[in-house]
């Protein structure tokens, strides 16, 4: 089963037990309004990585994290005290504030730059070619769980611009340059590429072919 989030984060959650072993690691994070109607086996986005809830008391819940998930995050980095961004997954019927944030982390870039702009802040992540080259300047990427519009793009990183509110709401007013961030493109890219590589092999994709279709008129 596929759950599905929007990258508008619902609050901050602290770390308040974290146990690490050989098969992964069992953490513990206080809540408030995450624990609203939240059941075992429930779907959470922490730092927008997907995790199943494994136990729930009043002020907090427990996920079990696969070694596969701290590999591939920033999972490894957290201890007891950090401060995460939460999303529950999203009820059907609710509103689509954000876009398609499936919880499957692509991997992570490094904060580069941090600026300040009048209100805003803009961060300049570094990442690799391979979560790069779904990138587009004005498309969406989720960062740590947060649904954010990318406004400049080169060939060895990107640029978002916060507002205050985004910045009061979340843990991104913490990001400092040298920081590792979860990265989550978005799925419509990738489902585009699938389908243009089938095409490609049953009919090689030409310019000329992309041309009949009109994308360079």
């Amino acid at each position: 089963m596929i759950f599905l989030f929007t990258g508008i984060v619902e609050e901050v959650g602290r770390v308040i037990y974290l146990n690490r072993n050989d098969s992964g690691n069992k953490m513990k994070i206080e809540a408030k309004k995450t624990l609203l109607g939240l059941k075992i086996g429930d779907s959470v986005a922490v730092n927008g990585v997907c995790l199943t809830v494994v136990q729930i008391e009043d002020r907090a819940f427990t996920v079990d994290v696969m070694n596969e998930t701290i590999k591939r995050s920033s999972m490894k980095l957290l201890h007891v005290g950090s401060v995460v961004n939460l999303e529950r997954a999203m009820a059907a019927g609710g509103r689509f504030d954000g876009h398609i944030v499936t919880g499957h982390i692509d991997g992570v870039g490094t904060i580069y730059e941090k600026k300040n702009d009048g209100i805003a802040v803009w961060y300049t992540i570094k990442t690799s070619n391979d979560i790069l080259k779904y990138i587009v300047k004005k498309g969406s990427v989720c960062l740590d769980g947060v649904s954010l519009t990318v406004a400049e793009i080169d060939d060895k990183s990107f640029k978002v611009s916060i507002i205050p509110h985004t910045l009061t709401e979340t843990i991104l007013n913490n990001f400092d340059v040298g920081m590792i961030v979860n990265i989550e493109n978005d799925i419509i890219s990738k489902y585009v590429e699938k389908f243009l590589n089938i095409a490609s092999k049953k009919q090689p994709l030409t310019k000329e072919k992309l041309a009949e279709f009109g994308f360079f008129n």
